[in-house]
Order: structure tokens, then sequence, then C-alpha cells
């Protein structure tokens, strides 16, 4: 599923203007499986799935699979929503420098919406 946030992302042109000034690379973390997202100028370069044995990234998102599935949903129930709906019910944990990830929260809200089925909404 999110093999498909590359091409959902660049597709979608106000988004990637949105994130213009935003070049990263951050951690998700679904369950056990890691991936790893590079951004440059909004756009997403890559997306790589782990295992890694020393990944380099700004920030990571780590929650159980459940959660994810959860915030995926079609039709996402309160509490699980919003990625910051979950950093407060503490099943998200974001960790690492927070200040890439606060300043272009809306970037990243909205680009992991992208991988809710289509015509979803929160």
């Amino acid at each position: 599923m999110i093999d498909q946030l590359k091409e959902k992302v660049n597709g979608d042109a106000a988004l990637t203007r949105r994130g213009r000034f935003l070049t990263t690379t951050f951690l998700i973390e679904v369950g056990t499986v890691q991936w790893l997202v590079s951004i440059a100028e909004g756009k997403i370069a890559s997306v790589t799935q782990g295992p890694f044995v020393m990944p380099s990234w700004s920030f990571a998102l780590r929650a159980p699979q459940e959660e994810w599935q959860k915030f995926w949903s079609a039709n996402p129930r309160p509490g699980s929503n919003d990625l910051m709906a979950l950093i407060k019910r503490r099943v998200l944990k974001a960790e690492g420098d927070l200040q890439v990830f606060m300043a272009n929260l809306r970037y990243f809200k909205e680009s992991l919406e992208k991988l809710r089925p289509a015509g979803a909404t929160a």
C-alpha cells in the first residue's frame, strides 16, 4: 500500500506545491515493516521498504499495523482520522527531528491520507 504513495502524492499538484520547500527523508513503520520515504522539493523521490541496517531519516512515525489500517480506512473514526489524534491517543510515536514534521504537518497529513480508498474523507 505505501508503495503507492509516490504516485498519489506526485499526482496532486496542490500538495506538491505546498511542500515545494521540503526536502527530507522520513521513516514510517507499520507494525514491524519499515519504509523510508524520500521527498525532494515536495515530490516523493522514492519509497523503499526495509528492513534496514542503519537507516538515515529526519523523523520516524511508528504505529501498530491495526492503527494504520484504521487511519487508512475509507471512513476513519474519530481518534483514528488524523495523525495528531493518533499521537494524542499514544498509538503513533513520532520521534527524531520533529521540527521538520511539525513545520510541514499539513503536507504529511494530506500525503498519508492519500492512501485511503478513493473518495474517502476524514
